[in-house]
């Protein structure tokens, strides 16, 4: 198992430098740059374009360079040929990269990338992860008992539930939540924070009234999951009921929960447990929408803006932690797999 991990903390390496020229690429692609979005918005809010500030601009923000350059500048790999100290752009405070953990200025906010991200990263894996926890801790008891009571009223109303749940969209059932609690309740349902502790240092009175804002969007972002959740594993498991070795330990009279929870529900909840690779990325990503109706201090809404307006080092540097996400999930799923399915094994000899 440990040689396992290793190796694919080694693969993870190159994969990484891949995907960081991919995302590179896909974010040159679209024409001009930040700075050509911005004098774009300055005209249409009336403002005469200065040609002479834009190009002062680029050489600022180093627009102005071969894209390699750029790149090589980004990823910290200016030592490969050589670049010192003087010839760094202020803009970088020096040759650094993400090699070096540090992830640029964000041309929109002026701000180093890691200033802005760090917090809303933690505050988005804390509401993906609880999203996560809640979603398993009410759909597999429901899809458990309805492939052992199938066709049962409970079984039609998990299924009704899980249609319901996969085919409304979020951010509809995102406001449908922020109506009924200034409808009915007189509260805001948006936001994270009380006015009072948005700005305010963490202490734990600002955690305490984090808990009682975190339920909305993780019951928000909990039902589509839930719903599907429920239907894979009422079919897993009744897929697994099915199989000969099932008459069999019931034949020899083993009894019938130990018989449930030991072989056909480790084996009905291997799909959902290696979906934990692109469900949190999803999480993360996924719920731009929801974060802007909800007006969530998280990733989604500065990925969207930082895309729409082609800052490309908070961009890239949102990307490129996704596709880390990626693969630290999809190896998370690959040993939980292995612990709860004894038939997996990463050794190619097992002996």
């Amino acid at each position: 198992m440990l040689s396992y991990i290793l190796r694919r903390l080694l693969v993870m390496i190159p994969t990484l430098l891949v995907v960081s020229a991919v995302t590179f690429a896909i974010i040159q692609l679209p024409p001009g740059d930040f700075v050509t979005t911005l004098m774009s918005q300055l005209e249409m809010s009336g403002e005469p374009a200065n040609l002479e500030r834009a190009q002062s601009m680029r050489r600022e923000y180093g627009l102005d360079m071969p894209l390699w350059r750029q790149y090589t500048r980004w990823m910290g790999f200016e030592w490969v040929y050589g670049a010192h100290q003087s010839e760094a752009s202020e803009w970088f405070g020096g040759p650094r990269g993400l090699l070096q953990f540090h992830f640029g200025q964000s041309f929109k906010y002026n701000t180093p990338v890691n200033t802005l991200i760090w917090e809303r990263i933690a505050l988005t894996v804390t509401i993906a992860m609880t999203s996560i926890i809640v979603t398993w801790v009410i759909a597999l008891p429901i899809g458990f008992y309805s492939a052992i009571r199938q066709y049962g009223f409970l079984d039609y109303s998990a299924t009704l539930f899980g249609f319901l749940g996969m085919s409304t969209p979020q951010f509809f059932f995102a406001l449908v939540m922020l109506f009924i609690a200034n409808r009915y309740f007189d509260i805001s349902a948006g936001g994270l924070f009380s006015d009072e502790f948005i700005d305010a240092a963490w202490s734990l009175a600002k955690v305490w009234d984090l808990l009682l804002h975190l339920w909305v969007p993780v019951l928000v972002l909990s039902i589509a999951g839930t719903g599907g959740t429920i239907r894979m594993m009422r079919a897993n498991l009744l897929d697994q009921l099915e199989m000969p070795y099932v008459t069999t330990a019931r034949a020899k009279g083993l009894n019938e929960w130990w018989l449930l929870v030991k072989y056909p529900v480790r084996l009905a909840i291997n799909p959902m447990i290696s979906t934990i690779g692109w469900m949190l990325p999803t999480l993360i990503s996924g719920s731009v929408i929801v974060s802007i109706v909800l007006s969530l201090p998280t990733t989604g809404p500065l990925l969207y803006e930082a895309l729409t307006s082609q800052d490309m080092f908070l961009a890239g540097s949102f990307l490129m932690i996704l596709s880390f996400l990626t693969m630290v999930g999809t190896l998370i799923s690959d040993i939980l797999l292995a612990w709860v399915d004894p038939r997996i094994r990463f050794d190619s000899n097992p002996s």
